[in-house]
């Protein structure tokens, strides 16, 4: 597995989420100047994208996860908290969101947010790269942008099962080639047909596909294991039931 689930590719490029611009040269001089700003902004910025509301439609995503108040939510990959305050939104006061990352940095940022804005509701964990070190089942795993980051991934998501409450879900969002090339140039992408046999081999069914994002796929699965058996791609996800 990627050390750090590092949103920076492994052949030298910084794998930043620009929305296209003008012009290549607009966006390189962009990227330039953040590496002038420092390790921390870049950080941010690959975790957050420029412009990301305008084509990540965070709001549709909330809405489509219908998740039930009181829910224990896992934002896998959370960096900087971008879903991560949505989702402790949706759970509600009586709700849990474990925003889960393997780099500290990121982790530290969340929390520091979470303590400025009063959410109690949000809880960081320290993940290791083959575990995401969840202090209890939780009934829904979401993760935005961090598949592609993740080595041994059927093995990581078949061993994830066991941190899932009976009709758990995990929604799975990632650019795909979709993306216009200067985005794939400056991001990881997987293509949504190998997340579906991955997940496949991983032991899950595919239970909805979304298709309102267009730059990225957005998946929900259900364990095979406790999956109906009418279960098909345009059925409705299942609300996370309350704890």
């Amino acid at each position: 597995m990627v050390s750090g689930w590092s949103r920076f590719p492994r052949r030298g490029r910084f794998s930043v989420s620009f929305r296209p611009m003008k012009s290549a040269q607009t966006q390189f001089a962009l990227c330039l100047l953040l590496l002038l700003a420092g390790c921390a902004t870049l950080k941010q910025c690959a975790y957050e994208g420029v412009n990301r509301d305008q084509w990540q439609h965070p709001d549709r995503v909330i809405a489509a996860l219908k998740i039930a108040p009181g829910a224990r939510v896992t934002d896998l990959g959370a960096g900087s908290g971008y879903f991560t305050f949505r989702l402790a939104h949706a759970v509600g006061a009586e709700g849990v969101v474990y925003a889960v990352d393997v780099d500290q940095d990121m982790i530290a940022l969340v929390q520091a947010k979470a303590t400025e804005q009063n959410a109690g509701n949000i809880r960081t964990v320290q993940a290791k790269s083959d575990d995401p070190q969840l202090p209890e089942n939780v009934d829904l795993v979401f993760t935005s942008n961090t598949y592609h980051h993740i080595d041994g991934r059927v093995v990581y998501f078949k061993n994830l099962q066991r941190h899932l409450r009976p009709g758990a879900r995990v929604a799975i969002i990632d650019f795909d080639r979709r993306a216009a090339w200067l985005d794939r140039l400056w991001t990881h992408y997987t293509p949504s047909s190998f997340i579906k046999s991955d997940m496949q081999q991983a032991g899950y069914l595919l239970a909805q596909e979304f298709d309102f994002l267009d730059r990225q796929s957005f998946l929900i699965f259900t364990p095979l294991a406790q999956a109906p058996r009418a279960g098909r791609a345009d059925s409705p996800p299942r609300a996370a039931p309350a704890s």
